[in-house]
C-alpha cells in the first residue's frame, strides 16, 4: 500500500515537472486563479443582492 502511495507522488511530481518544462503550469495556474476568482465574484454579488432584499423586507414590514 506504501509503495503505490509514493508511486502515485511521484507520477504526480514528474507530471508537474512536464507541464512547467513546457509552460503549460502557467496556464493551468491562470486558469485556476480564474476560477477561483469568478466564484469570489460570484459570492460577493450575491451578499450584495441578498443585503438588498433583506433591507427592502425591513422597510416593508410593519413596525411594531
Amino acid at each position: 500500500m506504501c509503495t503505490l502511495l509514493l508511486q502515485n507522488a511521484q507520477a504526480s511530481v514528474e507530471m508537474a515537472d512536464l507541464m512547467r518544462s513546457n509552460g503549460k503550469i502557467y496556464v493551468l495556474l491562470a486558469v485556476v486563479l480564474l476560477i477561483f476568482a469568478g466564484i469570489v465574484f460570484f459570492l460577493m454579488f450575491l451578499e450584495h443582492r441578498l443585503s438588498k432584499l433583506e433591507q427592502e423586507v425591513e422597510d416593508e414590514s410593519p413596525q411594531n
